[in-house]
């Protein structure tokens, strides 16, 4: 039986020398990797008592929605600065080179919501952690961090000590 990381192409030295970058890309472009990630990911929320799904742009997204479908869940996107058409909410964060924002619509999280924030990738954790500030800041409470895939070797939890976070599949390397 398939695992999920048996979907995951793995490309190596891209896009620098000594990386391993996996792609969650040929997951998706497999009936059976889309049908088994979205399952596995399902399951870390067995049992477990929220309201809505917060995806981060874009692959957030990609999993998120199923997620809400199944579940029947409200979804909100996060969003990269300037493409959300309501009042929002920003958070700068830092990058490995630079910084980058984000935005939630100020009217998307209601006070004492539990919220799920979802992403395809943890690798250094700066957008989930602004993620989860722009949801505290409009009163919810984020309950998990659900994550397909894990880059371990960049330690991405340490970021998000604090919250639970959970994964798929972990990588030890970067």
């Amino acid at each position: 039986m398939k695992t999920v990381k048996d979907y995951v192409r793995t490309i190596p030295d891209f896009p620098e020398p000594g990386i391993m970058f996996r792609d969650v890309t040929s997951v998706l472009q497999d009936a059976d990797g889309l049908q088994l990630a979205v399952d596995e990911l399902c399951k870390k929320l067995d049992g477990l008592e929220f309201d809505v799904i917060v995806g981060a742009e874009a692959r957030g997204f990609i999993f998120g929605m199923p997620l809400s479908y199944l579940l029947h869940k409200p979804f909100v996107p996060v969003r990269k600065k300037g493409k959300l058409p309501l009042d929002v909410v920003s958070k700068e964060y830092d990058l490995e080179y630079g910084t980058a924002t984000i935005e939630i619509h100020r009217d998307a999280i209601k006070p004492g919501q539990r919220v799920v924030l979802v992403d395809d990738l943890i690798a250094t954790g700066g957008t989930m952690k602004a993620a989860a500030e722009l949801v505290e800041q409009l009163g919810g409470r984020v309950v998990k961090m659900l994550f397909l895939l894990e880059l371990a070797g960049l330690e991405g939890r340490k970021q998000l000590a604090g919250y639970d976070v959970d994964t798929v599949v972990t990588y030890e390397g970067k």
